[in-house]
Formats: C-alpha cells, sequence, structure tokens
C-alpha cells in the first residue's frame, strides 16, 4: 500500500500504516471511555433519581438504537461519498453529549445526553473502522483487532475511572471527561487529513487482491448467521456491561466501587481476546476463530449463575476473553462477503452490535424487576448454544484460492 501526506511526501508504508491504526485505536479508546461511562454510573444514577431498572435499560436503549439506527446509514453513504472529516465532528457530538450527562437536573436530559453520545458513536465507528481496514496493508484481522481493542480499553477503563473520579465527586464531574473527547477531535483531524491524502493518491489504483465470487444465496445466508451471531454474542454483553454491578452488589454485598472493579475484570479480559482474536484469524480464517468464541464460551455462562465470588470474578474474565474474541473475525468475514462496501458492513454491524444490546437491556432490564437479576443471568447463560450456527459458514479460504 502507497501513503502520500501533503507534506511529507512518500512514507514508508509499514510506518504509516501502523500509525494511522494505532491513533483510531487510541481515539476508539477515548471514545469508549466517554461511552462507558453512561453504564459505569447507573448505580449512581439509580439512587440519585430514583430509577426503576427499565428506565435504566431505557437509557441504554436510547444510546445504543441511535448508534445502531444511524451507523448502517452513516457507513452506506459513506462508501460512495467518504467524509474524512467527519471524524472529528462526531467527537464533538459526544463531547456535547457528557455535558449533558454531567448537568443533568432531570431524566429527560439524561436521556438527550445519551442519544448525543449514540450519534458520535453512530459517525465514528464506520469511517474509523474504513481507516483501519485502509491502513491495514492486508492484514485485515490485526488491523481490526488494533482497532476494537482500543474500544474495549476504553470500556475497561471506563467503571474504573467511574469508580474512582465520578462516584466519590458526583455526576457533575462527568464533565472532566469532555477534555478527552477534546483531544480525540485533535487527533481525528489528523486522521481525517491523512485519509483524505490517502484517497487522493491511490484514487487510480486497481484493487490489489481478488476478491471473493460466491453465489448471491450464500453470502445472504452467511450475513444472517453472523448478524444471529452478533445477537447472541450481544444479548449476553449486554446483561454484563448493564446489570453486572447490580448482580454483585445484590448477590455478594460489595460496594459500589468494588462492583465497577469487578466490572473492569471482565471488561478486561474482553479487551485481551479483542487483540487475539483478529490475529488468529489472519492465521486459521475467521471461521475458526468465531466457531471457538461463540460456542466455546458456553461452559463457562452456564456455570456463571452458580459461582460463588473468587469463581465469578474468574469466570467473568474468561467468558469476557472468549466471546470478545469473536467479533473482529465477523467483522472481516462480513466486509469479505461483500467487498466494497467497507462503512456499509462496519455500520451494519456495530450498529447491530449497539441496537441488539440497547434492546437487550430494556428488555432484560423489564425481566430483572420482575424476577430478579439472577434470573437474567440464568436464562442469558443459554445464549451461547447459537455459535451451532457457524457450521452454515462458508470456508472463505477455499473460495479466496479458487477466485484466485
Amino acid at each position: 500500500m502507497t501513503d502520500t501526506t501533503a507534506s511529507a511526501g512518500r512514507i514508508p508504508a509499514e510506518t504509516t500504516a501502523y500509525a494511522v491504526i494505532l491513533a483510531v485505536s487510541f481515539c476508539h479508546l477515548l471514545n469508549d471511555i466517554m461511552q462507558s461511562l453512561l453504564s459505569a454510573i447507573y448505580p449512581m444514577l439509580k439512587a440519585d433519581y430514583g430509577l426503576d431498572f427499565w428506565q435504566i435499560g431505557l437509557l441504554t436503549m436510547t444510546f445504543q438504537v441511535t448508534a445502531s439506527l444511524l451507523q448502517p446509514v452513516i457507513g452506506i453513504y459513506t462508501d460512495r461519498r467518504p467524509l474524512p472529516y467527519s471524524l472529528p465532528v462526531g467527537m464533538g457530538s459526544t463531547l456535547i453529549g457528557l455535558i449533558f450527562l454531567a448537568f443533568a437536573g432531570q431524566y429527560v436530559f439524561l436521556l438527550v445526553g445519551a442519544a448525543l453520545v449514540g450519534l458520535g458513536s453512530a459517525v465514528f465507528h464506520p469511517e474509523s473502522s474504513r481507516v483501519a481496514r485502509l491502513a491495514s496493508g492486508g492484514r485485515y484481522g490485526l488491523a481490526q483487532s488494533l482497532f476494537q481493542v482500543g474500544g474495549n480499553f476504553g470500556q475497561a477503563m471506563g467503571p474504573l475511572l467511574a469508580a474512582f473520579i465520578v462516584v466519590p465527586r458526583g455526576q457533575s464531574s462527568v464533565a472532566w471527561f469532555s477534555v478527552a473527547a477534546l483531544v480525540g477531535m485533535i487527533v481525528l483531524w489528523k486522521v481525517g487529513t491523512w485519509y483524505s491524502n490517502h484517497r487522493k493518491a491511490n484514487a487510480a489504483r486497481p484493487a490489489a487482491a481478488p476478491v471473493l465470487t460466491l453465489p448471491r444465496r450464500t453470502v445472504v445466508i452467511a450475513l444472517v448467521v453472523l448478524a444471529l451471531l452478533t445477537f447472541s454474542k450481544n444479548i449476553y454483553m449486554a446483561s454484563i456491561s448493564s446489570f453486572y454491578t447490580f448482580y454483585v452488589i445484590e448477590k455478594f454485598g460489595v460496594t459500589v466501587q468494588m462492583s465497577q472493579i469487578l466490572l473492569f475484570v471482565f471488561l478486561g479480559g474482553a479487551a485481551v481476546g479483542t487483540i487475539v482474536g483478529g490475529p488468529f484469524g489472519d492465521r486459521f480464517g475467521a471461521k475458526t476463530v468465531i466457531w471457538f468464541s461463540i460456542l466455546g464460551v458456553l461452559p463457562f455462562t452456564l456455570v456463571l449463575p452458580y459461582a460463588d465470588l473468587n469463581w465469578t470474578i474468574i469466570l467473568s474474565f474468561v467468558i469476557g476473553l472468549v466471546m470478545a474474541s469473536a467479533f473482529p473475525a465477523i467483522v472481516v468475514f462480513a466486509q469479505e462477503l461483500v467487498p466494497g462496501r467497507v462503512g456499509m458492513v462496519a455500520g451494519i454491524f456495530f450498529g447491530f452490535a449497539f441496537g441488539m444490546g440497547g434492546i437487550a437491556a430494556a428488555v432484560l432490564g423489564v425481566v430483572a424487576d420482575a424476577k430478579g437479576i439472577d434470573f437474567v443471568y440464568a436464562v442469558c447463560s443459554f445464549m451461547p448454544l447459537l455459535g451451532l450456527l457457524t457450521i452454515f459458514l462458508p470456508n472463505t479460504r477455499q473460495a479466496r484460492r479458487a477466485t484466485a
């Protein structure tokens, strides 16, 4: 891959690629730190505003459905007309959303803040995923993992920052994180400049690798299966991200701060899994990673509802690690199935992930009010059984060799 900048001329592809990938990964970290603050401060908001579980679920749904509805639309549009400088604009929406969350005096303004943070996510993910693929040098799984792991670490750090900054100092301290959004806007402006210059320099360059030529029916079935696998993964992830703090507080009597630390353990495991998933997908194939990740986590999810505190901590880390390794492979797999539609695929799958998580959070909140948190985790423990659908995915390695 050839990369040029306006001022520096020709730069070695490897150096430029990793610099750009790490830049968008860093901004993904900032983006998801700010996003995860919302769920991390749920116990505080529930106490301060007297919220029921269904209202907590509605907050998550507002944030995630806003992102899920707009991401595919933005991805489809930018496949035709890329918008390199939309990246800092999306981060600006997140900044404004944080201000609303920090100073909201009523529940409705919490919903507005959640929606604005969701809008920022909708703009950020399709275009930054495209940038990571452009800078990959053909190692799509590695690039997708590096990009996504920034988000995973951000999600893991958010609860810790909330525990030690927001919980002791109150809701208004959420505004301090607007500084992170400002830093992200600056970095993404520079990424947008690289992206714009890269497009100009490579406008006439033909595709470097042959695309898959699978029957339309095979592609449609594979995309439906990938969507269902994402569905199973994100329902379970929603049960953790939205209600895990309440679960460990209610079941084991831990403090709010300790519950945030335990949530960090789960999200930290997810971050490690994301790093591993992409390179393993490049080496062994995305389908192999998906098999291992979705179905392989089932024994651990089935045991979790019956574990004591120590085993809950261990199992939550393992579940996060194994389950999170699937998503880079799912995104890369889908992008290979629909070549030339990187933004649309990223938008659909990132958006679908957010949307399913949001709807699941709302539904699970109602179930938790009626049946209790323990019942929610017992039901969700069976979701990885949908991993059996992986058998219907085509072997893209064979198809690629046949196309070549």
